[in-house]
C-alpha cells in the first residue's frame, strides 16, 4: 500500500528529469549575479560561491536518482582533468538527498570533483532550478554567463568552447 502513494509523488520528479534529458542547449546571459550559495562537502568542510571569485565556476545541479545527471556525470569527471591547471572550479550540488544516498553513489561513480550538499533543496530552490541537471557557468567576475538545464558532453564541443571563451 505505501508503495502506491510513494510511486505518485516520484512520478513529477521523474518526469523534470525527463523534460531536462531532451535536447539542451546553453542559453546566454546577461551578467547576472547568482544567489549566494555557501554549502557543506560530505567531509564537512564549507564552500562559498564567493570564494572562487578570479575563477570559473561550473555550478551543476543534479541528484543520484536522476538518469540525465547520473549520464552526465563521467563527461564532468573528463573535463576536470582536462582543464587541470586552469583557473577553473567544478561544484556538483546535490539536491535533496541525503548524505548517506550520496556516500553510497560515489562509490560507484568517480567524481573527485566538490560535491556539495543541499539536502533540504533550499539552495536549489534559491537558484530557481526547476529541472535536473541544471548547469550554470560563472564568469572570473562572478557572474552567471550560461545556464543549461538538460545533459551535455562536458568534455568537448561548446560546453568546452563556452568555458575556454570564459577562461581568456
Amino acid at each position: 500500500m505505501i508503495a502506491r502513494p510513494l510511486h505518485w509523488l516520484l512520478l513529477p520528479a521523474l518526469a523534470l528529469c525527463a523534460l531536462a534529458a531532451e535536447a539542451a542547449e546553453f542559453i546566454k546571459v546577461e551578467r547576472v549575479t547568482p544567489p549566494p550559495l555557501v554549502l557543506e562537502d560530505l567531509d564537512g568542510k564549507s564552500h562559498s560561491l564567493a570564494a572562487y571569485q578570479g575563477k570559473v565556476v561550473l555550478v551543476n545541479f543534479w541528484a543520484t536518482w536522476c538518469p540525465p545527471c547520473r549520464e552526465e556525470m563521467p563527461s564532468m569527471q573528463r573535463l576536470k582533468e582536462k582543464m587541470d591547471g586552469q583557473p577553473f572550479v567544478m561544484l556538483g550540488v546535490n539536491s535533496g538527498e541525503p548524505a548517506e544516498d550520496l556516500a553510497e553513489f560515489l562509490k560507484l561513480v568517480r567524481a573527485d570533483f566538490d560535491i556539495l550538499l543541499d539536502g533540504d533543496s533550499a539552495a536549489t530552490k534559491r537558484w530557481k532550478v526547476f529541472g535536473l541537471p541544471t548547469s550554470f557557468l560563472i564568469d572570473r567576475q562572478g557572474k552567471v554567463r550560461y545556464t543549461l538545464t538538460g545533459t551535455t558532453e562536458w568534455d568537448k564541443g561548446e560546453a568546452v568552447d563556452l568555458i575556454e571563451e570564459l577562461l581568456k
